[in-house]
């Protein structure tokens, strides 16, 4: 499986821009035959976009693969962080229930999803790691939103890797599903990584959050693009330049660079 490079366009249109972008990333030559595609976007919580990613784009990328592989199985799961619900709810708040029903898509919470335990001596922060079993067998195609966050710095595709966490094994002490990320965070994402990185990533950077992942300004003006890449490195490190912020500043991304991918590969531009 090769690793292209970075691609971006223009969101106005998404009909019209996303299967461009698509094409262009080569998305479809990278899906093993037979393997099925599980979309992971980012449902933190029951909030509306550009908090978690519009179910209208999911819909779109999910059309695009039937369309262009459409014998392979095609699933969406997402683990929410909230302690007061589980992840039905958010589903069913955002439209991603209708979506399944409508698509015959079916919808997994990975929170309860049965576990696998892998073990890595190179990873400090989790050399113990459990994760959805499933994820061993899916081409893994994450679709995150473009925010800042408090403690991370960024929320791009590989902190958005953390919805795939149990809570069962990761709850820690906070007021937070996952709040055992929140201990050395930077480590924390990195780690998990090094388990399971996304496959691909469709990054919605259409608004972006320049804040905090939950709340405060939205960009002003709004960043516009999709953004398409195998590479979670290249994406993260594009993704912060949006924001304003040098990757070398986001420790995940530094200590993922030449690891995990590149930071410094080359964003190219699709009219």
């Amino acid at each position: 499986m090769s690793n292209p490079g970075l691609w971006f366009t223009d969101s106005s249109s998404l009909q019209n821009s996303l299967p461009c972008l698509l094409d262009a990333a080569g998305l479809t030559d990278l899906i093993p035959t037979g393997k099925p595609v599980l979309i992971k976007p980012n449902l933190v919580e029951a909030l509306a976009p550009p908090i978690t990613t519009p179910v209208q784009l999911v819909g779109l990328l999910i059309d695009y693969l039937q369309k262009k592989v459409p014998r392979t199985p095609i699933l969406i799961g997402e683990g929410t962080g909230s302690l007061e619900y589980d992840t039905q709810h958010p589903f069913q708040k955002l439209g991603y229930a209708d979506l399944s029903l409508e698509k015959n898509i079916p919808l997994l919470d990975l929170n309860h999803e049965e576990l696998s335990t892998k073990e890595d001596t190179r990873c400090k922060r989790w050399p113990v790691m459990h994760l959805p079993s499933i994820l061993d067998d899916v081409f893994l195609l994450s679709v995150p939103m473009l925010k800042a966050h408090t403690l991370a710095g960024v929320t791009l595709t590989m902190k958005n890797m953390i919805g795939c966490a149990p809570p069962s094994h990761f709850r820690g002490q906070g007021a937070w599903g996952k709040s055992a990320f929140h201990q050395q965070i930077q480590e924390a994402i990195f780690d998990l990584n090094r388990y399971r990185t996304p496959d691909f990533t469709l990054l919605d950077a259409s608004i972006g959050m320049s804040e905090a992942h939950l709340r405060g300004a939205h960009c002003n003006p709004p960043i516009n693009q999709l953004v398409a890449s195998a590479d979670p490195v290249a994406l993260d490190a594009y993704g912060a330049s949006l924001l304003g912020i040098d990757w070398n500043s986001i420790g995940h991304i530094r200590m993922a660079d030449s690891i995990l991918g590149s930071a410094d590969t080359s964003a190219i531009e699709i009219p």
